[in-house]
């Protein structure tokens, strides 16, 4: 086992009250992220990838957001306006075999809220926002990413936001009445109302 390897060794395992430089600057640095949900009964647990690493951001030691963009389901929307339960994992998949996962209420903002167009000037430019999750995290944890392959990051996929961009309003208005009114077991997504504007880009 290399000294670096040792030394990963003894910051594993542990939990934290803050967001501390040293993790902070992990789940920072890191290209995709994953956030799973629950609806509060039964019902199917969702997990979803989250890339561009320009669509999360670190607000305070205790506090998250990130971009929600335009997508062909609702379920994390739905589940935290129903519950708030929410985590967020980050994994090294370069040289550094860590796992952090961020356990939090999450709350859903969106254009015609207050605090909308002063979170979205956190993010880098992107077309087809539908609302940014905020986050207040009440368990930091890392752990062991032994198990977890070594991947090099290439580039991130361009394909979203060219579609977002090709799409007119009413071509996203109907989208977004199709597939985000509800989620997969029924739950609320976003309102009728709530999908305007639709060319809300950060």
């Amino acid at each position: 086992m290399s000294a670096e390897d040792t030394e990963e060794r003894l910051h594993m395992g542990k939990v934290y009250e803050r967001l501390d430089g040293r993790t902070r600057e992990f789940i920072e640095k890191q290209s995709v992220f994953f956030v799973a949900t629950a609806p509060a009964d039964g019902g199917r647990v969702n997990v979803s990838p989250k890339g561009y690493a320009d669509t999360f951001t670190v607000l305070d030691d205790t506090t998250v957001a990130y971009l929600d963009l335009d997508g062909s389901g609702i379920e994390t929307v739905a589940h935290v306006r129903e519950n708030g339960r929410i985590t967020l994992m980050f994994c090294g998949f370069e040289r550094r075999a860590v796992i952090v996962r961020l356990y939090g209420t999450g709350r859903v903002v969106t254009p015609h809220d207050d605090r909308f167009q002063e979170l979205l000037a956190r993010f880098g430019s992107h077309p087809g926002v539908r609302s940014v999750i905020v986050v207040d995290v009440d368990r930091i944890a890392d752990s062991c990413g032994w198990g977890v392959p070594m991947m090099t990051y290439a580039e991130d996929r361009s394909t979203l936001d060219r579609w977002a961009v090709r799409q007119d309003v009413q071509a996203t208005r109907a989208y977004r009445a199709q597939h985000n009114r509800t989620s997969i077991d029924g739950i609320p997504g976003l309102a009728p109302g709530e999908s305007d504007p639709v060319t809300v880009r950060s």
